[in-house]
């Protein structure tokens, strides 16, 4: 998200509206507001030795609790495991993001040149059926995230997963991202890195 695609609505919106579906009234300015403090202060979305149903769960659990979390910020009522299920599963829908305008093309004129493009991301599997579904996975030799890495940026670790599975040194590889955190992790890993700035 902010390198390769992005929401098509706010955080706060769909949050405030699938909320209100369960009479819940958040404003979703104020949930844009909080969401980035909550994101910024959580635990690494990463686990380690957890596979399948076990995996899957501790993301929800991940994600639920900085939900919870948000709602806290704002002297909301708790959301119901139901909310969070359901804002879970929202996120994992297509629909709700776009491909930047820029992406599809660079990809493929890299990809043509024989470059060896992979995601790093600090995401959950849910990445996967998303890079599938918006048409860019087959632009892709490896997607690896955070949650099963057992690793997140800045910690090198998903870098050196990537690299594995590209089959390549250090020296030879740039990453292209858009956060501080793409930037110490690249650098921790021997990469060098490009930073962009989506406007």
């Amino acid at each position: 998200m902010g390198t390769l695609i992005d929401l098509r609505q706010s955080v706060g919106s769909s949050y405030a509206a699938l909320a209100q579906e369960q009479g819940i009234s958040v404003d979703a300015e104020a949930i844009d507001a909080v969401f980035g403090q909550v994101l910024s202060q959580a635990p690494a979305l990463a686990f380690t030795g957890l596979e399948a149903e076990a995996l899957l769960a501790a993301e929800r659990q991940w994600w639920g609790d900085r939900i919870a979390e948000t709602f806290a910020a704002l002297e909301a009522p708790e959301p119901s495991q139901e909310l969070r299920l359901a804002l879970f599963d929202h996120f994992a829908e297509a629909e709700q993001w776009r491909v930047f305008p820029d992406v599809v093309e660079q990809l493929r004129g890299w990809r043509e040149a024989g470059l060896k493009l992979a995601v790093v991301s600090n995401f959950d599997r849910r990445l996967h059926g998303l890079l599938a579904q918006l048409e860019l996975s087959h632009l892709l030799d490896a997607v690896v995230v955070s949650s099963e890495a057992g690793a997140a940026k800045p910690d090198p670790h998903p870098f050196a997963l990537a690299l594995n599975a590209l089959d390549l040194e250090a020296a030879e590889v740039w990453h292209v991202g858009d956060s501080p955190e793409d930037l110490a992790g690249a650098r921790a890993a021997g990469l060098r890195c490009v930073l962009i700035e989506r406007i």
